[in-house]
């Protein structure tokens, strides 16, 4: 399920969203680092966008629904505001928001076509920015690619060709070691998108993804959500990392309940 990797992703990578040590050893140190760990904004969207897909309802009336039970969860400010206040409209973001919360889709349709319309809907009740709609249908893409058993190298190409390197200065097409001392925080879906799935593309299971991702300066939380329902789907699971007993632990029991239906 591209859904629980990417709510992993999410749990896993909010310890280092602000707390990330300088000198971090990404290779050796505890996969769990002892930090403050749990869900975010990130978790609460997709298992929204989940709920309304599988329910049939309206998908904007059901993220704010799910969304208004978890105030506190890490929202960006436009989008607290959307949320919490009347106006749904969209607002031409090209945040990564539209990116980190599209895992379901992924994973939900068949069709090739249909899915990459699912994932441009979803992206434009409120990131309707190009660069926004682009986020969520390449991440859509490459859960869709990797469940219909895409080679990384046919994933990458795909990346490489939405986010070219003469046009995006974190192109899939750029190295994590020709990242690393230049990364900086970016909550952008054309900061964040192709260098999550170099993460992935440089990982060998959904443990060494999740190190990648540790490696970067970078908005970790949000990363593990956008790749980390290519890395399940790719590797087929989550090797030595027990998924199940660490969502149990983090999930609030509705939020679990939305994520296994």
């Amino acid at each position: 399920m591209a859904i629980k990797g990417a709510v992993l992703g999410d749990i896993l990578g909010s310890q280092y969203e602000f707390n990330r040590p300088k000198n971090l050893d990404w290779v050796n140190s505890p996969l769990i680092s002892g930090l403050p760990m749990g869900f975010t904004d990130d978790t609460v969207m997709t298992l929204a966008i989940k709920k309304a897909i599988v329910e049939g309802k309206d998908i904007v009336a059901t993220m704010v629904d799910v969304g208004r039970r978890y105030p506190d969860c890490g929202y960006g400010g436009t989008f607290y505001r959307w949320i919490l206040g009347n106006d749904h409209s969209p607002y031409n973001s090209w945040g990564n928001g539209s990116a980190m919360r599209t895992a379901y889709i992924g994973e939900a349709f068949e069709d090739y076509d249909e899915m990459q319309k699912k994932a441009e809907e979803v992206a434009a009740v409120s990131h309707n920015h190009p660069e926004g709609i682009k986020g969520a249908v390449v991440t859509s893409t490459c859960i869709w690619m990797a469940r219909h058993g895409k080679s990384k190298q046919e994933i990458y190409d795909y990346v490489l060709e939405q986010y070219p390197t003469k046009e995006y200065q974190y192109s899939i097409g750029y190295s994590l070691d020709e990242m690393r001392p230049r990364y900086k925080w970016d909550v952008s879906c054309q900061g964040s998108v192709p260098a999550a799935m170099r993460c992935f593309y440089e990982s060998t299971d959904y443990e060494s993804f999740m190190r990648n991702i540790y490696s970067l300066t970078c908005d970790s939380d949000t990363f593990g959500a956008i790749a980390g329902g290519v890395a399940e789907e790719f590797y087929g699971g989550f090797g030595s990392v027990d998924a199940d007993q660490l969502l149990k632990k983090y999930l609030t029991k509705e939020l679990y309940e939305i994520m296994v239906l």
